[in-house]
């Protein structure tokens, strides 16, 4: 049933840069929002109660990794930066994820991501092999699919695999630029529905545009991709590192490189931009290439606070993702908003930033970085995906502003979510989900790929030790 009405609405954001507000109710007519006021119900119309919550567009999660969600605390990079956690954690454990273990990370991340509120996820999954025996591709969107989920695939991987210090590490996966291309094209005509409701998307992305393919092929990365209409996404200056070594092999920073191989533009989206100083910041704006904002694993890994604020003030593209569980331990985008919200704060004064803009970038500007342009913001005519939040817990009482709940107490607690109108979240559950059956699983798949890695591992232990 698509055709319903949200009543008894008291607090409500619309998602606007302008931060609107909303009360009433909102009528939805064939999965679209028709009408929003103070609206009487029809007779025999399905009746959504929102009382005591407050009622957001449905969050946009634009930067994720999925096969992370098994991957959380590994000790070897709890107090790792970022590249010894990416020698320690993802490039270690990439040839022990299975079919079976992919689909358990995956329906981990996105159960956590739909019980904080989010009904659009963009999932970045870099490891492509020949070592698996399925595609990623599809696990990822059947599962997303099972759940209701609208899902962006950003299809990694790379012409050139990561080099690491550590001799145990199997080499990086890569591939030939031919073979990486139509492994797009594959994924692209199987998933890829391009009209305003879809709930399937691909997009290009490589890794790093520094680290995982040659100069010479970024500009054919990004023609293809045009070509056949799909956006453009990668990891950027999400540390010192990415700026040192591009400044070193090229001698310019990288936004200001990337302009050069056709790597900027309103169909890009980059994630992190940690490292960027005011003139890319102000590239980044005038081309309205988008940034996804990674709090809380910027946090974790001790690589900065991106200048997201900045971005914003210029007029800019800002969406905001929780990452992988493995650099936060986490894939909830209420700790997400907060953990944006009080580091601003924290590093850049008081003024830094609103909880309403903050809520502006999980909802309209995570939906127009992805290019999904009838979603993010409530008004009459858009798309109906929409969460409605639960503010009864004690946490949130007291609050003279009950409206920026999501926002300021930093633990979304969902009640009810729609996508186009479907209902996917209801009393707080999701229908369908065994959530016990799911947490025996994880617990079975982290204690196998605990055990894979020592096996894994064991015979350069005994190297070592006979050395």
């Amino acid at each position: 049933m698509t055709s319903f009405l949200i009543n008894n609405i008291d607090y409500g954001l619309t998602g606007t840069r302008e931060g609107d507000r909303l009360s009433g109710a909102i009528r939805v007519h064939d999965g679209r929002i028709a009408e929003i006021g103070h609206l009487q119900p029809r007779q025999g119309e399905r009746i959504v109660d929102a009382s005591g919550c407050v009622v957001t567009p449905g969050l946009v999660n634009t930067h994720h990794h999925l096969f992370q969600s098994v991957l959380k605390a590994v000790p070897e990079g709890m107090n790792a930066p970022l590249d010894d956690w990416l020698m320690n954690v993802p490039y270690s454990y990439w040839p022990l994820i299975d079919e079976e273990t992919l689909r358990v990370s995956a329906r981990i991340g996105l159960a956590e991501l739909l019980l904080t509120g989010t009904t659009t996820v963009c999932d970045h999954h870099y490891v492509y092999s020949d070592h698996y025996d399925y595609d990623p591709a599809d696990v990822l969107f059947e599962e997303a699919e099972a759940l209701g989920l609208r899902f962006v695939l950003a299809r990694g991987g790379g012409t050139k695999g990561r080099s690491f210090p550590d001799p145990s590490l199997p080499p990086s996966p890569s591939e030939p630029l031919d073979k990486f291309l139509a492994s797009i094209e594959r994924a692209a005509n199987r998933w890829h529905d391009p009209s305003p409701g879809s709930r399937r998307r691909v997009a290009v992305a490589p890794t790093t545009p520094t680290f995982n393919v040659d100069a010479g092929e970024l500009a054919d990365i990004a023609r293809f991709a045009r070509g056949k209409g799909l956006r453009l996404h990668s990891h950027l200056s999400e540390n010192r590192t990415y700026v040192d070594f591009t400044l070193a092999k090229y001698g310019k920073r990288p936004v200001d490189w990337l302009a050069e191989q056709e790597w900027l533009g309103p169909d890009v989206w980059f994630a992190h931009l940690v490292e960027c100083d005011r003139d890319e910041v102000r590239m980044l704006a005038e081309t309205g290439t988008g940034m996804a904002h990674c709090p809380q694993a910027n946090a974790r890994l001790g690589s900065g606070i991106a200048p997201a604020d900045a971005l914003h003030d210029l007029g800019g593209r800002v969406s905001l993702a929780v990452d992988g569980a493995g650099a936060n331990e986490a894939a909830d985008m209420g700790a997400a908003l907060y953990s944006a919200f009080a580091l601003h704060r924290a590093t850049k004064g008081v003024q830094a930033l609103k909880a309403e803009s903050l809520l502006n970038w999980a909802t309209e500007g995570g939906a127009k970085v992805l290019g999904f342009e009838e979603i993010g913001v409530l008004r009459p005519g858009m798309i109906a995906d929409i969460a409605v939040f639960d503010i009864s817990a004690p946490r949130n009482m007291g609050l003279h502003d009950p409206a920026l709940a999501p926002v300021l107490t930093g633990a979304a607690s969902l009640r009810h979510s729609f996508v186009g109108g479907r209902q996917i979240v209801r009393d707080g559950s999701i229908p369908g989900l065994d959530l016990a059956g799911l947490g025996s699983d994880a617990r079975r798949v982290t204690r196998q790929l605990i055990e894979r890695r020592k096996e894994m591992t064991a015979p350069h232990r005994a190297r070592a030790a006979q050395a």
